[in-house]
């Protein structure tokens, strides 16, 4: 493991998703993370030389930890980092030149990402760009409460110079958007998105004001699988089932629902915010990861794995263990990077084979507590995994976590 920037990173928000790449062509491997105020940085690693560069600022973060970075690379080698000024708008900083994190980058905003919370960017096999957003809608359209949060996307087919919002392509307002609930879960948390050959892979929870009335994330609830299909933009259940390009509540009840989980009230946000996607058996079994919160505040890990004929089939896994972010080992199992509970030192990794408990396979240390764990798309030894150390308050003005890249 090495230290790529020490007392740096502030606390962020962000989803398992886009956190680095590996550059085959240049030897390079590139990573993003949020620092004081969230700033976005870029760092680089040369593995001809076996030295990391200097942090790079390549935009503003709006003293806000929902804007976290996301970077991803264009198929022309230029980088494309994400950041979303919370509920009001898209920019993409890009680097001035392919396959380098050097020179002053250009930062735009995308008109066509109005209200974007939570950007998750992905580059799919034909090089197009997706990037889903939450737009909360009550911002815009005082018709709608403040738990009216639906997801959108914008696309580009040129390398990140143009695009396209999710409405212009298909006609309808938001791609995923359970309105009007009478429970008031009206709020979309999607915990991880994955691209996986044709498709893209993804799981949400639901959030809301339930039984209070209408309130910002009071309450979480259930978990939901469906998979989106860029050739024609139309959204699917794990069993196949076409819904069309935009998913309502009575789909998504009826369709996509993995798990049911009751309201509660002594930690109401549960699942949590994250959750983790992938598939197994050549991705004819789709399965996901969750965390749930007991009345003692104790993290329970779960899984689901959908086999063809049967259905989502859960498993609790343990205990004590806060998931971050996953990646295939072989053909049927995979790791899953985890952070001990309550906060501690460390980074534990799991085997899974999706559908049986899992095992513990190996344990980091680290210096201090880990906030987020990414797996860098496309890692080459050393730089795996990008380990984001926590700050030690919930203000971004203070950035004291360190920044870690592990092997």
């Amino acid at each position: 493991m090495t230290t790529v920037a020490a007392a740096s990173a502030a606390r962020t928000d962000r989803r398992p998703v886009a956190g680095g790449v590996h550059d085959p062509r240049a030897g390079k491997t590139f990573i993003s993370w949020g620092g004081f105020q969230e700033d976005n940085y870029v760092q680089e690693y040369d593995h001809r030389l076996a030295v990391w560069s200097a942090p790079v600022r390549v935009a503003g973060g709006d003293n806000d930890s929902h804007n976290y970075p996301t970077l991803i690379q264009a198929d022309d080698g230029h980088l494309l980092v994400f950041r979303g000024l919370h509920n009001r708008e898209l920019w993409v900083a890009r680097s001035p030149e392919p396959h380098s994190i050097a020179g002053t980058w250009t930062d735009t905003i995308i008109p066509e990402g109005l209200g974007a919370t939570y950007p998750m960017p992905v580059k799919t096999s034909t090089g197009d760009i997706f990037v889903f957003i939450r737009e909360t809608a009550g911002d815009f359209d005082p018709a709608f409460p403040t738990d009216t949060r639906p997801m959108k996307y914008v696309r580009s087919t040129d390398d990140g110079l143009s695009w396209q919002s999710s409405t212009a392509l298909t006609g309808d307002r938001w791609c995923i958007a359970p309105l009007n609930r009478a429970d008031n879960m009206n709020e979309i948390y999607l915990g991880q998105i994955r691209v996986e050959g044709d498709r893209i892979a993804m799981v949400w929870t639901l959030a809301g004001g339930g039984p209070e009335g209408h309130l910002h994330d009071r309450y979480h609830r259930n978990v939901y699988y469906a998979t989106f299909s860029p050739a024609d933009l139309r959204f699917r259940s794990a069993a196949g089932r076409d819904l069309g390009t935009s998913v309502d509540d009575a789909d998504q009840e009826r369709y996509l629902k993995v798990a049911a989980t009751e309201l509660q009230t002594v930690n109401p946000r549960s699942p949590d915010y994250i959750s983790l996607v992938g598939s197994t058996l050549g991705g004819r079994a789709p399965f996901v990861v969750w965390m749930q919160l007991d009345a003692q505040a104790r993290v329970h890990t779960h899984s689901a794995v959908h086999l063809a004929g049967i259905g989502w089939r859960a498993t609790e896994l343990g205990t004590g263990a806060r998931v971050r972010d996953m990646e295939p080992a072989d053909d049927v199992s995979w790791r899953v990077h985890a952070t001990p509970d309550p906060a501690a030192t460390g980074v534990d990794t799991y085997r899974l084979v999706p559908g049986l408990p899992w095992r513990r396979e190996s344990t980091l240390a680290t210096p201090q507590p880990i906030q987020r764990i990414e797996v860098i798309a496309g890692h080459h030894r050393p730089a795996r995994l990008l380990l984001t150390g926590a700050s030690s308050a919930r203000e971004v003005t203070v950035a004291d976590g360190d920044v870690y890249v592990a092997g």
